[in-house]
């Protein structure tokens, strides 16, 4: 049995869900969202938690099981809790800030880079060189935050750029004259 699959998920209070036609819905406080899965797995609510069955212990139930059970938990946390990216910038003059809704970037370009978010999506800034993404959707979530790093990868020379944070990257050397090394005459 699937170890992720048979764990049941956690109903929070004030979350409705209806599973039909191979369509899981979920309502909660931050919005609504809904999953698709396959109509061969059941989805149904023990107590006050949920849980993903499979019909066999075939291969591709149970490659099912398992990724089912994880969309349907990332749906509940998120219409429940929400899910938030934290980016962080570095280099000198690297700043990000608002305009509306957009995030605007100052980031080693000739000009500011303006991103516009996504439905479900938005930005905070709570300092010049933080950058928060948050939302419902865990994936798209993460893909805005991924689009974002993307403007301007971590230079793996100085690690100028925009990275997650906590994210660690691994500076080259550089040329051995620029260390201060005598070079041969």
């Amino acid at each position: 049995m699937s170890r992720i699959g048979k764990s049941p998920i956690p109903m929070p209070s004030g979350v409705t869900y209806s599973a039909d036609g191979g369509v899981f819905k979920v309502k909660g406080p931050k919005g609504e969202l809904s999953v698709p899965f396959n109509t061969e797995l059941t989805i149904k609510q023990d107590g006050d938690s949920l849980l993903v069955e499979r019909p066999s212990d075939a291969q591709r139930h149970r490659a099912l099981h398992g990724l089912t059970r994880s969309l349907v938990f990332n749906a509940v946390k998120g219409v429940s809790d929400g899910f938030v990216i934290n980016l962080e910038l570095r280099g000198v003059g690297y700043r990000a800030k608002l305009a509306g809704k957009a995030l605007e970037l100052t980031i080693g370009y000739s000009h500011p880079v303006v991103i516009q978010p996504p439905e479900g999506v938005s930005f905070t800034v709570p300092e010049p060189t933080k950058i928060d993404v948050s939302g419902i959707d865990k994936q798209l979530v993460g893909q805005v935050a991924a689009n974002v790093r993307k403007v301007r990868k971590p230079d793996a020379y100085h690690g100028k750029g925009v990275r997650f944070l906590g994210e660690k990257i691994a500076l080259k050397a550089g040329k051995a004259g620029a260390t201060g090394g005598k070079g041969k005459k």
